[in-house]
C-alpha cells in the first residue's frame, strides 16, 4: 500500500515515497529491483530478505536497506509488516526511475 498526501493524492513529500506491506505467513515475494534505494523498517513480525547475493534475517524494529538496482525477495516467518521509504518521487521527476520484476 502506498501512502499518499490526502491534500494532493501524491507522495507524502516531494522527494520521498512511503509504503506499507503486509507479508502473510507462507508468502515469498518474487524477485524485484528498481533504481530507488529503499529503506525498510520492520513494524511487525520477523523473516528474511535476500538482497543481491546475501540473505539477512530481520525482526520487529530492525532497519535494513535494499540498495539501488539490487534484486530483493522477502519471506516472513509468520505474518509480518514492513514500512519502507525511498527517493522514488525525485527519480521519477528526473526521468531516472525504472523497475524490473
Amino acid at each position: 500500500m502506498q501512502h499518499v498526501n490526502p491534500a494532493t493524492g501524491g507522495y507524502p513529500m516531494p522527494t520521498i515515497a512511503a509504503f506499507l506491506q503486509l507479508l502473510p505467513s507462507g508468502f515469498e515475494s518474487a524477485p524485484y529491483r528498481s533504481t530507488d534505494a529503499t529503506i525498510f523498517c520492520v513494524a511487525e513480525g520477523r523473516g528474511a530478505s535476500r538482497i543481491g547475493d546475501e540473505t539477512l534475517t530481520w525482526g520487529r524494529r530492525d532497519v535494513f536497506v535494499v540498495p539501488s538496482w539490487q534484486p530483493a525477495t522477502h519471506a516472513p516467518d509468520g505474518d509480518a509488516v514492513l514500512f519502507s521509504f525511498s527517493d522514488r518521487p525525485a527519480q521519477k521527476a528526473l526521468g531516472l526511475w525504472r523497475e524490473q520484476f
